[in-house]
């Protein structure tokens, strides 16, 4: 990211401060959900009950840093299966949206995730996890959808 963007960023967790940014669950579940930018639904969730059945709730802010942290924990938390991707998208960046195509489609020599819209898409995990990502997990693309229910209701197929 340019030294703009990082100004901005520290500015961004000054004036706008975010208490959380996960909880964890059940770690035997093969589930995760990412909440991106509703902050609000991170929270009503992990008050719902329904981390008995998932293996942590978090959300997902940046299509850089965010992802690259995401790609590594279910790397390194192997029995992740499937990941619930729902909530509203952060403005500007669509982290959600380079996600799906980091799944669908990898990144180029230089790291950028192909087909993204975002405007600073490039990551820093290795290949080896990206791949890893792509072929083993599974994402429900529930973006912009906030219903607690509906959530629920994909957690209890899955």
């Amino acid at each position: 990211m340019n030294s703009i963007g990082n100004i901005i960023g520290e500015i961004c967790k000054v004036v706008l401060p975010i208490k959380q940014e996960f909880y964890p669950g059940n770690p035997n579940s093969q589930i995760a959900i990412c909440t991106l930018a509703s902050i609000s639904l991170l929270d009503d969730l992990k008050d719902s009950g329904i981390l008995s059945n998932v293996a942590i709730i978090g959300r997902l802010f940046s299509e850089n840093k965010g992802i690259d942290s995401m790609i590594q924990y279910v790397y390194e938390n192997r029995n992740i299966k499937k990941i619930i991707l729902c909530g509203k998208e952060v403005w500007g960046h669509k982290s959600g949206h380079s996600l799906l195509q980091l799944h669908k489609n990898g990144i180029d020599e230089n790291y950028r995730i192909i087909n993204s819209v975002s405007p600073d898409p490039y990551l820093t995990v290795s290949k080896d996890m990206i791949e890893y990502f792509q072929k083993n997990i599974t994402i429900i693309d529930l973006i912009g959808k906030t219903n607690l229910e509906t959530i629920s209701k994909k957690v209890k197929i899955s």
